[in-house]
């Protein structure tokens, strides 16, 4: 097997449709993440993409996109901003992560969203979560009966926090669109506050995420491409989610909403509205990712498993990884929320390493979470 590393203008119109449909095993797709499409997004907001194309006696078999190595580290497409990450590769091929690191002269491989087969005890995984699916390909009749079912009080929760917010606002509705731009620039300034409040990295003040998330609105109502989607409360806009559509999956990726509401619960609201309405765009299948969040076992289908880790070679860049991980075992010992600092920084330095380039910006980002 031979790996080699590509730039994006190397991928022509064949191997998009390979890819695709590798993406797609038995015709349904994985994650809207693994599409060529997202690649491309990216690779338009930054010109650091590489495509890793693994070939089998000058036969292509799988394709890996990612980004250059920085500071020896080599990081998935959008990652750490993808929910999903991994090779995408013929059926049957399970293709070494190891040999990317080797064509492309890194030391580390840090990813936070992969899927793929089950790694087992794979010393590169450090922790395994799993992403909830919305199974809605009976509708959401179907879905919601069987969802009600196993949990009444909280539906009647939710339809009580509904009952009122009409009392209080007007008829709540779910519209799906945003053809001028208003809806995603309210979702911006939510999510904006939010971050500050909570100290976060703000993700929307970066600007090659708002050119990635700008080049999917415009492709909204495409085979692929974002979605917006919006909760009124009467005239009063009460919550937007933004997400990616496309071959019968939707993914939830920023939800915001108006905290002068929170006390109607507007995201569940709008998540309930959302599975109703997206039928009319031939979606089947919600992905809500990653998480534990309380919420999510009230809705879930069942769940795809998600891997976080790295792999290691020589350098830097594994030594310094290696040495966060050695602090974070040490400070194990220590007493209450002191044992959880060096993981909150390691966590908050990554985060920024992936997203920023320059280092005075990370560096006002540890600042930022030292001071919470």
């Amino acid at each position: 097997m031979d790996v080699k590393i590509v730039s994006i203008g190397d991928i022509d119109d064949k191997m998009i449709s390979q890819w695709n449909a590798w993406a797609a095993p038995g015709g349904q797709l994985v994650s809207p993440y693994l599409r060529f499409e997202f690649t491309r997004s990216v690779a338009r907001a930054r010109g650091d993409v590489r495509i890793a194309v693994f070939e089998d006696k000058g036969e292509i078999i799988g394709f890996f996109p990612h980004h250059a190595a920085r500071e020896g580290v080599v990081r998935p497409i959008g990652a750490p901003m993808s929910d999903y990450q991994g090779i995408i590769a013929a059926p049957g091929q399970v293709l070494d992560p190891k040999a990317v690191l080797v064509a492309s002269h890194g030391s580390a491989l840090v990813f936070d969203n992969w899927v793929g087969p089950d790694p087992g005890d794979d010393p590169a995984v450090r922790t395994r979560d799993g992403s909830t699916i919305v199974e809605l390909t009976d509708g959401a009749e179907a879905y919601f009966a069987a969802q009600q079912a196993e949990f009444p009080s909280h539906f009647r929760k939710t339809a009580r926090l509904q009952r009122n917010a009409e009392r209080d606002h007007g008829p709540v509705r779910v519209e799906l669109g945003d053809p001028d731009g208003r809806l995603f620039e309210a979702l911006c300034d939510w999510k904006q506050a939010q971050y500050r409040d909570t100290g976060k990295l703000d993700v929307f003040g970066i600007n090659w995420v708002q050119s990635v998330l700008a080049d999917l609105r415009e492709n909204e109502g495409a085979g692929f491409g974002g979605l917006t989607a919006a909760l009124w409360f009467g005239d009063r806009l009460a919550a937007v989610e933004f997400g990616l559509a496309a071959g019968g999956v939707y993914h939830s990726w920023f939800p915001a909403y108006d905290p002068g509401l929170a006390k109607y619960s507007p995201g569940l609201l709008l998540m309930q509205g959302l599975f109703r309405q997206l039928g009319t765009r031939g979606i089947t299948r919600v992905d809500l990712g990653g998480g534990s969040a309380q919420y999510k076992k009230y809705y879930r289908s069942y769940e795809v498993p998600l891997y976080q880790g790295r792999i290691l070679s020589t350098g830097l860049a594994a030594l310094g990884i290696r040495s966060w991980e050695l602090a974070e075992s040490a400070a194990r010992i220590m007493p209450g929320q002191l044992a959880e600092i060096p993981v909150r920084l390691r966590r908050r330095w990554a985060q920024a390493s992936a997203f920023e380039s320059g280092l005075p910006p990370r560096l006002a980002s540890m600042a930022r979470a030292l001071s919470l």
